[in-house]
C-alpha cells in the first residue's frame, strides 16, 4: 500500500524586476539537505548551485534562475526560506562603534525588500557619440568568477558580461555584445578612461539590491547604530 502524500502549501510573490506574479512553495527536507551540505563545504560555487537548484524546484520551473538578475534570485530564495524555516532569522552583528561587540538581532524576513534607487539607468553615455546599454548580473555571472560580489579581481569580467549593446551615434551602428568574444568586451572596458569607468561603476553601485536597515544598540557603550544588510549572506547567521 502506498503511503499518503503530504500536501505542500503554495504562496505567491511579485518578482522585483518584472512585477510578474510567481507561485512558490517551501523547500522540502531533501532540498534543505542539498543546501546544508553546500554550506558545510563552504565553497561558494556549491552554495550558488544549491540556491539555483532550490529556487528552480520551489518555483515549479517557472523562474529562470540563470538569466534573471541576481537580486531577483536572492529575493525569491529569501521568501522560500522564510516559508520553509521561519520568517525570523537570528544573526549576530558587530557594533560599528567599537567594531568588536556582537549583538544578536532578529530580522523579520517578510520586511526585507529589493531597494530601487531613483535616477538609476542602464544607459551609459561614454561620449557624445558612443554609449552602452547594460543588463544586470545574474547568479551565473558570479558563479563563473568564483565570487559572490564584484571584486578587484573579477571587476572587468563582471562588467563586460553585463554589456547588452554598444551604440555608435555617429556611425548609426549598434553592436550586440553577444556577437563579440569575452576578450573583445574586456578590451573595450579596459580602454575606458577613469571618468567613463566611474560612470559604468555607478550603474552597479546604484542597481537594485536586496537590502534592509536595522538598528542595534551596543550593550557596553549604549551607542545606537544603523547597519545596512545587503545580499543573502547578511541575513543568515
Amino acid at each position: 500500500m502506498a503511503l499518503p502524500q503530504i500536501n505542500t502549501p503554495t504562496y505567491e510573490l511579485e518578482v522585483p524586476s518584472t512585477g510578474e506574479k510567481l507561485k512558490y512553495r517551501p523547500f522540502l527536507v531533501k532540498e534543505e539537505k542539498i543546501l546544508m551540505i553546500a554550506m558545510e563545504a563552504e565553497e561558494q560555487s556549491g552554495i550558488i548551485n544549491a540556491v539555483k537548484e532550490i529556487v528552480k524546484a520551489c518555483t515549479f520551473d517557472k523562474f529562470d534562475v540563470s538569466k534573471l538578475p541576481i537580486f531577483d534570485v536572492e529575493y525569491v530564495f529569501l521568501n522560500i526560506r522564510a516559508k520553509s524555516v521561519g520568517e525570523v532569522s537570528k544573526i549576530k552583528l558587530k557594533c560599528p562603534d567599537d567594531e568588536k561587540t556582537l549583538v544578536e538581532t532578529e530580522i523579520d524576513l517578510t520586511q526585507v525588500n529589493v531597494e530601487m534607487k531613483d535616477g538609476h539607468t542602464n544607459k551609459i553615455e561614454l561620449t557624445d557619440e558612443m554609449g552602452i546599454i547594460m543588463t544586470y548580473p545574474s547568479i551565473d555571472t558570479f558563479a563563473n568568477t568564483g565570487a559572490e560580489t564584484i571584486t578587484a579581481a573579477n571587476m572587468i569580467t563582471v562588467i563586460s558580461s553585463c554589456i547588452l549593446q554598444i551604440y555608435d551615434k555617429k556611425g548609426e551602428e549598434i553592436f550586440e555584445a553577444k556577437d563579440s568574444t569575452q576578450k573583445e568586451l574586456n578590451d573595450f572596458i579596459e580602454q575606458l578612461n577613469t571618468k567613463q569607468f566611474a560612470e559604468v561603476q555607478e550603474f552597479f553601485d546604484t542597481m537594485p539590491k536586496l537590502q534592509h536597515t536595522v538598528k542595534i544598540t551596543n550593550p557596553k557603550t549604549k551607542k545606537e547604530s544603523e547597519i545596512v544588510l545587503s545580499g543573502l549572506n547578511d541575513f543568515f547567521g
